[in-house]
């Protein structure tokens, strides 16, 4: 399982972004997709994932501004951010959980390279 992200960079405070998450999966299954972001000095933290029947989850501090989707045809999670914040500023990382058939019961993880959001207020 292979994770590209991209569309990071630089935004003013208030302004928005949307990161995409492509999922290359060729013999697992993927469930949950998500994204996390790690700012300096801070641990990793959940964002939102979305699960592979679409229910979603977001973090009390981006919910209402943030919005994850899940495009099956293309294997890709957006996160569209609205309204960004000077704290939102992270390197943030893909994530995916996957097991080897529809039914196992043993999940792995799997991350992509991180891509960095800088808001400035």
């Amino acid at each position: 399982v292979q994770l590209q992200a991209s569309g990071g960079g630089l935004v003013q405070a208030g302004g928005s972004l949307r990161l995409s998450c492509v999922v290359t999966a060729t013999t697992f299954t993927v469930h949950t997709i998500g994204w996390y972001r790690q700012a300096p000095g801070k641990q990793r933290e959940l964002v939102a994932d979305i699960s592979s029947f679409g229910s979603t989850n977001l973090a009390d501090s981006v919910k209402g501004r943030f919005t994850i989707s899940r495009d099956n045809s293309k294997n890709t999670v957006y996160l569209q951010m609205n309204n960004l914040k000077p704290e939102d500023t992270a390197v943030y990382y893909c994530h995916a959980v996957a097991s080897r058939t529809a039914i196992a019961t043993t999940r792995y993880d799997y991350w992509g390279q991180g891509t960095l959001v800088t808001v400035s207020s």
